[in-house]
């Protein structure tokens, strides 16, 4: 009968069980990692395993990109509604203002006063979820530089004109109403 090396050891003294179960162990671990490696396709596997990742990794950015504009533009809207609310002047009078909205000529009724300070530029009309809305110049100025298409009515100061205007030389009476 043949014995093994294994069982030659024990028999001499040299190796106890304990040290030869660790070593057999040790032998099987060893013989698995030579098998996975050179496991054909291996590579092909792991490529496509990291080419899933990092498809995984672009598209998972991509959504948190998305989802931060997604909330500045809701938080850009609370301002703009906060400020519109704290600041908004209540529109009451007899004088009917137009100003236009989406191509469309829309009417407010404000005071002598307010039409006044509309007209001067004092006053400016915003658009706001709950429509039109007069907000001091300032505050139209401050809800422009975060959506500038919010701000429908602004009328520009005499330093402002536009250089293709072909009625600039023309001064507008201050008692006009249209």
């Amino acid at each position: 009968m043949v014995m093994s090396l294994q069982d030659q050891l024990k028999k001499s003294g040299l190796v106890d069980d304990k040290k030869a179960k660790q070593l057999q162990r040790a032998k099987v671990k060893q013989e698995k990692l030579v098998r996975k490696n050179q496991a054909p396709g291996n590579e092909e596997r792991k490529l496509e395993l990291q080419r899933k990742k990092d498809a995984q990794a672009a598209k998972d950015r991509q959504l948190n990109l998305e989802r931060n504009a997604a909330a500045q533009s809701k938080a850009l809207k609370a301002q703009i509604n906060q400020l519109v609310e704290t600041h908004r002047v209540k529109p009451e009078g007899d004088k009917k203002y137009g100003y236009v909205d989406e191509g469309k000529i829309k009417n407010l009724w404000v005071s002598q006063l307010q039409l006044e300070q509309l007209s001067k530029g004092s006053l400016c009309i915003v658009s706001h979820s709950s429509g039109a809305a007069l907000v001091p110049r300032i505050v139209a100025e401050k809800i422009e530089q975060r959506n500038p298409v919010v701000v429908l009515h602004k009328v520009a100061t005499s330093g402002e004109v536009a250089e293709d205007d072909l009625y600039a030389q023309y001064e507008i009476p201050d008692d006009l109403d249209w």
